[in-house]
């Protein structure tokens, strides 16, 4: 047995009931193969086996009252994975959704990611199994203040900087924010993803959808192809999904799906620009179902199915896929499906939403292929621009942020094909970004002997 695979069988032994941990360690190690060949001093300080273990885990009891008077108990969680290159960085997610195994994998994809952007930023994951859906903005308010009262204690703008994630907008920061901001008696930049008004940055909510837009514009163009015109496939209607609409549409494509978890909608006609305000207000302001859109625009809605789920089902044609949703929504029949309509490339927009089976087909077709480690770190990296305007005491223009984010997908892609080809193989995304983004935190780790 490999060492590879020494590490992989250890990790599932140690943590046996975290399939999602155990799925990103064997996506992200077995391709960290040529490293061990290329690398001994890694091996001997055991970087790999040290590298998938977080650095702490933090669980906590929240309990809150309802509107109702009702008491309710909540399990919180920060996953403070790996400070190598700097103060650990990442999302809270609320979503009922939530488990130890799910925060450690998001925490563990983190390290890479935020590598990739080449800012000082370290990985890191939180969140809680709380359901913000149906709630009152009280009841939210509510449980953001004692989901603080225990997270503020482990967090700090040179220690841990969390942001939003699934279920975490911009009420829900600005709650967190507040509370932090009272309990600690001082204003710093402790969380990113903020209102304007209180230390925020321009394009944070739009920056993922953007960047992984600009992912699939610069592997697009390894081909000498382009977005104008193409049709593309979009999971999900958050914020990712909503601006990653606005991004291709900007870019002259012809988006025609989204989804909630509730079902589907296919509009052929293409989502423009007065559908997308329309999804904007629906979502951000009236907390609506995607099924609203179908019935407005006379569209076809597609109950309990996901996007994916369509294009099997009907057989539907699209260049593009921007799979924006959650993990693991593309399995490999989704995968086969996309291939079979004429997919010619996926960006992933969520974190880790093909399986591992999904991968092997895109990557059997040659399909290209932006995983999320790289395709959606535009997010992070403007949480990071974030964290230096914060520290500057400034704010610069949206223009100036969206070329630094532009700058830093271009960068991304780059270090990506420049890692496969130097590693032995050429165009494969997914090696690259993740030796990419693993050399530079392993060789911090060895810098600073055995910690």
């Amino acid at each position: 047995m490999s060492l590879i695979q020494e590490v992989i069988a250890k990790t599932k032994e140690k943590d046996p009931a975290q399939p999602e941990f155990h799925q990103a360690v064997k996506e992200v190690l077995e391709t960290l193969q040529p490293t061990v060949d290329q690398h001994p001093e890694f091996v001997k300080a055991k970087i790999y086996e040290r590298i998938v273990e977080p650095d702490r885990v933090i669980m906590f009891r929240i309990p809150w009252i309802d509107d109702d008077g009702e008491v309710h108990v909540n399990r919180g969680f920060r996953v403070q994975f790996n400070n190598a290159i700097g103060p650990y960085k990442g999302g809270l997610r609320f979503h009922p959704s939530v488990n130890l195994g799910i925060i450690k994998f998001l925490g563990f994809e983190q390290i890479f990611k935020n590598s990739l952007t080449t800012l000082p930023m370290g990985g890191g994951k939180g969140g809680s199994d709380f359901d913000p859906k149906g709630k009152t903005d009280t009841e939210v308010m509510k449980f953001c203040y004692a989901f603080m009262r225990e997270l503020y204690r482990h967090i700090g703008p040179d220690t841990d900087v969390p942001a939003g994630d699934i279920g975490v907008g911009g009420r829900e920061i600005g709650y967190l924010y507040g509370y932090y901001k009272k309990i600690r008696n001082e204003h710093t930049g402790v969380l990113t993803g903020k209102g304007m008004e209180y230390g925020g940055s321009l394009i944070r909510p739009e920056a993922t959808g953007y960047g992984s837009v600009y992912f699939a514009a610069e592997m697009l163009k390894v081909r000498d192809l382009d977005m104008s015109g193409k049709v593309a496939l979009v999971s999900g209607s958050g914020n990712v999904a909503q601006y990653t609409v606005e991004k291709l549409l900007d870019l002259g494509a012809k988006p025609i799906s989204l989804s909630d978890s509730s079902g589907a909608i296919i509009d052929e006609k293409g989502i423009d620009r007065d559908k997308l305000q329309y999804v904007l207000e629906l979502k951000n302001i009236r907390r609506g179902r995607i099924k609203e859109y179908a019935e407005k625009f006379d569209v076809p809605y597609y109950p309990d199915m996901s996007v994916w789920d369509v294009v099997k089902k009907e057989g539907l044609k699209a260049d593009l896929a921007f799979p924006s949703a959650t993990q693991n929504e593309i399995n490999a029949e989704h995968a086969q499906a996309l291939v079979d309509n004429g997919c010619i490339a996926v960006s992933e927009g969520a974190n880790m939403p093909s399986t591992l089976d999904a991968v092997k087909i895109y990557q059997d077709n040659k399909l290209m292929y932006g995983p999320a480690k790289a395709a959606n770190a535009g997010g992070v990296a403007t949480s990071g621009l974030e964290m230096s305007q914060n520290s500057l005491r400034l704010s610069w223009t949206r223009e100036e942020v969206d070329e630094k984010l532009h700058g830093i997908m271009r960068n991304i892609h780059k270090a990506s094909l420049d890692a496969a080809e130097a590693y032995g193989d050429p165009g494969n995304y997914l090696m690259g970004a993740n030796i990419a983004g693993f050399l530079k935190v392993a060789k911090a780790m060895l810098a600073y002997g055995v910690v």
